[in-house]
């Protein structure tokens, strides 16, 4: 920062002194006009003066550019891995009610980004420009200090104007990125959960959600845009009005002959580049006002300190005896609910004891609060005696192992994730832990074995092999107490019976506690604890407790699951009564025909998770990748097609572009006519009549003081104008992603590089780097394009011998500036690819943060977080080397041009080729100009990003998707389908992973009305059949048909309306209950949505909650149980004829299971039941 800042300062300083050279020189032309030779031998000894402040900004501009570069990365960096520690050390309760995963993905990705901006170029650039406005100021008082001091009296003015304007920009900023994160929120949900919404045909659902949202950023941005214009617009007129002032003074002082012209020039010159320096600042003070609201979220985070005490002491031993006293507990988030209501329960050292209840009851919450992932409100809950609250949290944890109903896995290998439960476990340990839990088998056989990549969120394993990896994971960490929240829920019969087996012996000897709903698992558990209520109702040994009979809660249970399961065999009697005809026909069992057995349907092939490089960019295909180097002769066309497109794209608001450019023309014209305006004033100084010379100059002030009324308007009509075409781009740009997003077909979803974090970020980033190239940067160079056009022409007109000699040296300049661009263009891409990944894996620790909490994996996952960075730090620091480096010989051979154009300047005026008054008009106002097109031409990294951002856009919008689901050709589903669904010989592989085959020559049938049980091992392809069905992938050869008609030849989304889908994993959207439910239905009735919430069981636990359907579930329904999950997303409206179940009812309470069996009767459906052996298996 020293080096950077010294740079800044020195480069900021030059113009002044080269301002104070030039005045010198110009009284020298004016004092030895008759002397030829002297004004010669003086004009080259000030020529080389200014090669000398060119070398000087060469060094300077190349240890700015660099150091701050280098400096913003490095903070923002250090900022993304303190935000990331910070938001993991907090409590659960803080994710439940401050925090959704989406803010941490904005922040980590677009926060930090504005942040960077502000701090590394933003931050060099006002010094840069506060260092000229001084520097202005010192040259203006040791010329004239008369003239300094009247110009100094209207400085707090500009201070006022330029204080409001970016205070209002602050507050709009603030509003803007709130909006936008909402929209951010919305994406990634749906991104997250892509299978559900293509399921329910939810697309355009969710882009109108997000277009609402964006359209209040959009709102915002306009007010943004007319603000900056006023603010921008009243710093140039009070400027124009204070020349205007300092012209007429300077000219009494002249006349009276207080100084001289040089002397008085040296002081406008000077004082006009402060000036102008003042307004160029206000970006940067706008990106400040951006930063601080960034900065303050980011912060906020930072500093927040948890509520749970992480201090405390750490036991000898631990014997795990276990004990809960009068505890009161409710939800942060819901705090008028209680969960716990004087809860007491005791669990004896080394003994298993079994939590049962309906969902709701607060089984879950128990585990929950010995995890200390919440404090109770009142009450104690004690191990060995010794309170949570005073045990050493991380030590705690430790002792804990906890296997939730929902595994949580991380996008990286499999050995990653098993070394959560223990860092320093060696690979014989690693394996140990993994054939105990039956995982082992499955793992070597990938292709990759324990190195297999899991996919985000474990997407590309089976539901049954997440689980037994997080069972393993468990076991690994050796605790002293195990909690098991339906540990073998998502396991085949023979897996859950190999598992148990491990657990049971696992458990010898350690406390714990066990939430299940299967008999079998609950008969073995030392102790059974009812929960009714939030209060244990009662608590004894299995036997003792159904030895009660019909007094007991417990035996109640059992009696009503029996009775379930009763009804729904006779019900399965009557239907097998029908005639053979109407029977599911199971051609080739799946177990036979799988020749995958035991693999995961998901998995496949990826980098490896640390050192993988990926792009914001859609992925290539192979063949064009290969070709290299060969396709960057097409790179220029490309953008320039790329730029076409998006204008026309933006056709709707060319008449603003039109308006916008006629501010920008008029604003860049006036610097030219300023300058011309101020070397015709210099011209006139040394006018020996002082009655021609108050006139004229009186003359000039009255002009400038109406330019500075135009300025206030025309600067007014460009920011308003080009904002809301920058606004209305952006809105557009970010919609048709979306949409074009949204009609992949699921194997580009699997795809590492489109994981829903990736995509969110690509919707932030590729819309705000189109809009600022396009519209932001289009203003400014419109601007300076006028301002060129005008310098030049009057420059021609003029003297056009000299002018062409300045114009001839400008292709160096431009040449050394496309360098530059050259060189930063070969670095963009892989700084946002490996941001993105270290996105990606925050985003998922987040979202996943029980997990992390439970393991004390926030140190890993920082460590993991912090590497990913490393990459682009590194970049970073070669990336404004070469940056720096070009600019600064840009500007030294712009400094070289002025030298030239000085000394060609004196040879015309020696040999009488021209006058002082011409060539000193020509040369003010071309150097105005080249000062244009040298910050036109700094805006290449702009442009760079601009150029792969519309690359990227409209590779995301082109892609044709491998599974049309709007194909208007496509045959119409029936209204009343009859719901026969059958598979001939199919073959199917994975896109992602060709090479293991999931099904050869599979064939199964399910016949209407009927219901068809698919059991098998976990990755035998239970939940591949599931996915043909909907057509979220093509079969490699075979058909997939309902009512005997290919699936193919049907319409996607009128095929998806007829299959209702209830996951394996229930997620919700954060909105209301009601909202979830009318999920499946636009448009769904009060009424429908109670009944069908009565039918899934809901209604009852829905209605009592103090807000009733208006409840809000939180980010993936995190503010309801497992269960009441499941029954919302059973509950979810869909016309459905074919049901299709994932393995589901583990996350059910006995009741619930069999309401659903009812729920399906009524409904006369034909569902597919993905099933473990229990009530679902045996209603078939």
């Amino acid at each position: 920062m020293a080096v950077g800042t010294l740079g800044a300062l020195v480069h900021g300083c030059s113009l002044p002194v080269f301002l104070r050279f030039f005045a010198d020189l110009v009284d020298s032309f004016g004092s030895h006009a008759d002397d030829p030779d002297t004004m010669v031998r003086l004009v080259v000894r000030y020529a080389f003066y200014f090669l000398v402040v060119g070398a000087a900004i060469w060094a300077s501009s190349w240890a700015e550019i660099s150091c701050w570069m280098w400096t913003g990365e490095r903070q923002s960096t250090r900022m993304r891995i303190r935000y990331l520690q910070a938001a993991l050390k907090q409590d659960v309760s803080f994710f439940d009610t401050d925090v959704r995963t989406s803010d941490v993905i904005y922040a980590i990705n677009a926060d930090a980004v504005i942040v960077q901006d502000a701090i590394s170029e933003k931050l060099g650039n006002l010094i840069h420009y506060m260092a000229t406005f001084v520097a202005g100021f010192v040259v203006g008082f040791t010329a004239a200090w008369q003239l300094a001091l009247v110009t100094l009296a209207v400085v707090p003015l500009i201070a006022v104007i330029g204080g409001l304007t970016a205070a209002t920009m602050g507050k709009l900023s603030s509003k803007s990125q709130d909006a936008l994160s909402s929209a951010s929120n919305i994406a990634e949900q749906a991104l997250s959960q892509i299978r559900i919404v293509q399921s329910f045909v939810g697309e355009q659902r969710v882009a109108q959600a997000y277009s609402a949202a964006l359209a209040v950023a959009q709102s915002i941005g306009y007010r943004n845009g007319f603000a900056k214009g006023l603010g921008l617009g009243g710093t140039y007129f009070t400027v124009f009005c204070c020349y205007a002032l300092l012209l007429w003074y300077g000219g009494h002082l002249v006349r009276g002959h207080h100084t001289n012209g040089g002397l008085a020039i040296a002081t406008m010159f000077s004082v006009m580049i402060g000036g102008l320096a003042l307004g160029q600042s206000a970006p940067s003070m706008a990106a400040f006002a951006k930063a601080r609201v960034a900065a303050a979220k980011i912060f906020r985070i930072i500093d927040h300190t948890p509520g749970i005490t992480k201090e405390g002491v750490e036991l000898e031993s631990v014997t795990g005896r276990l004990e809960l006293r009068n505890v009161e507990f409710a939800y942060p988030s819901r705090p008028d609910t209680p969960i716990l209501r004087r809860f007491s329960l005791s669990v004896p050292a080394g003994k298993t004891i079994a939590l049962v209840g309906s969902s709701g009851s607060g089984k879950s919450t128990v585990v929950s609060l010995i995890e200390r992932f919440y404090d109770p409100s009142s009450g104690q809950i004690m191990l060995d005696g010794v309170e949570l609250k005073d045990l050493k949290l991380r030590w705690l944890r430790s002792q804990i192992g906890l296997v939730s109903q929902e595994p949580a896995l991380f996008a990286t290998s499999i050995r990653e994730n098993l070394l959560l439960g223990r860092e320093e476990a060696s690979q014989v340990e690693m394996e140990e832990a993994a054939r105990v839990a039956n995982a082992h088998s499955f793992i070597i056989k990938l292709p990759d074995g324990y190195d297999t990549q899991v996919g985000e969120r474990g997407l590309q394993l089976s539901g049954g092999q997440k689980q037994r990896i997080a069972i393993a994971r468990a076991m690994l960490k050796n605790p002293a107490i195990l909690l098991l929240d339906e540990a073998t829920s998502a396991l085949d019969s023979e897996s859950e019976k190999l598992v148990q087996e491990a657990l049971d012996r696992f458990m010898i000897g350690r406390t714990t506690l066990v939430i299940a709903h299967r008999l079998s698992t609950i008969r073995k558990a030392d102790l059974v604890a009812v929960l009714q209520a939030g209060a244990v109702s009662e608590m004894g040994a299995h036997d003792d407790l159904m030895a009660r009979g019909d007094s007991g809660a417990y035996a109640k249970l059992i009696r009503m699951q029996e009775q379930a399961h009763e009804a729904a065999l006779v019900s399965a009697r009557r239907s097998s009564a029908r005639p053979s005809s109407a029977r599911n026909s199971v051609s080739s069992p799946i177990m036979m025909r799988n020749s995958s057995y035991g693999r995961s349907p998901y998995s496949r092939r990826l980098s490896d998770f640390s050192t993988a490089d990926f792009s914001l960019s859609v992925i290539h295909d192979p063949a064009a990748h290969r070709m290299g180097m060969g396709m960057e002769k097409l790179a220029f066309r490309a953008q320039a097609s790329s730029f076409w497109r998006l204008a026309k794209m933006n056709s709707p608001e060319w008449g603003y572009a039109l308006a916008g450019s006629v501010g920008s023309m008029v604003c860049g014209s006036f610097s030219a006519i300023f300058a011309y305006i101020l070397s015709a004033v210099l011209s006139i100084y040394y006018t020996p009549d002082p009655r021609h010379m108050d006139r004229e100059i009186t003359k000039y002030c009255y002009l400038l003081i109406g330019m500075s009324s135009a300025a206030l308007l025309f600067n007014t009509v460009q920011h308003l104008f080009w904002d809301t075409v920058g606004e209305n781009l952006t809105k557009r740009v970010r919609e048709k992603m979306l949409t074009a997003v949204l009609r992949n077909e699921m194997a580009w979803f699997d795809m590492e590089a489109n994981a829903s974090a990736h995509i969110a970020a690509r919707l932030a980033l590729d819309a705000q780097n189109v809009r600022s190239a396009i519209g932001d940067r289009i203003s400014i160079i419109v601007q300076n394009s006028a301002l060129m056009l005008v310098a030049c022409t009057a420059g021609f007109v003029l003297q056009w011998r000299l002018a062409l000699v300045l114009l001839a040296v400008f292709p160096l300049v431009v040449g050394a500036t496309v360098l530059q661009k050259m060189f930063m263009k070969g670095f963009s891409g892989d700084l946002e690819g490996a941001h993105a990944k270290a996105t990606q894996i925050a985003g998922e620790a987040v979202a996943n943060v029980r997990t992390v909490a439970a393991f004390n994996s926030e140190d890993k996952i920082t460590r993991l977080f912090e590497a990913n960075l490393q990459r682009p730090l590194r970049r970073c620091f070669w990336k404004g080397q070469i940056a720096g480096i070009g600019y600064g010989v840009a500007q030294f051979l712009l400094y070289a041009s002025y030298a030239l154009g000085l000394w060609y300047a004196a040879w015309l005026v020696k040999h009488g080729i021209s006058d002082f008054s011409k060539t000193i008009r020509v040369f003010m106002v071309l150097m105005v100009s080249a000062n244009g097109a040298a910050e036109t031409l700094t805006l290449a990294p702009d442009f760079i990003k601009g150029g792969r951002a519309m690359q990227s856009v409209f590779e995301t919008i082109d892609r044709k998707t491998e599974i049309e689901p709007d194909d208007v050709d496509a045959a119409a589903v029936p209204e009343r389908p009859r719901g026969d669904v059958e598979l001939k010989h199919v073959d199917f592989s994975y896109p992602s992973r060709p090479d293991i085959q999931v099904f050869r020559d599979l064939s199964l049938r399910a016949r209407a009305g009927r219901t068809l049980a698919l059991v098998g091992p976990s990755g035998c392809g239970k939940s591949s059949v599931l996915a043909l069905i909907q057509r979220f992938y093509e079969p490699s050869s075979g058909r997939v048909l309902l009512d005997g008609k290919d699936i193919r030849k049907y319409n996607l989304k009128a095929l998806r309306r007829v299959v209702a889908m209830v996951p394996q994993e229930p997620f919700l959207f954060a909105g209301t209950i009601h909202d979830n439910i009318a999920y499946g239905r636009e448009g769904a009735t009060e009424a429908e949505v109670v009944e069908a919430a009565t039918q899934a069981n809901a209604h009852k636990f829905v209605s009592a909650l103090p807000e009733g359907y208006k409840t809000c579930v939180g980010e993936r329904g995190v503010q309801l149980s497992g269960g009441q999950r499941q029954r919302i997303a059973i509950a979810v409206i869909d016309d459905g004829k074919v049901v299709e179940q994932g393995s589901h009812s583990h996350l059910l309470n006995h009741h619930p299971d069999g309401c659903y069996a009812r729920m399906l009767q009524f409904q006369r459906l034909t569902p597919h039941t993905l099933a473990v052996p229990g009530p679902s298996a045996s209603n078939v």
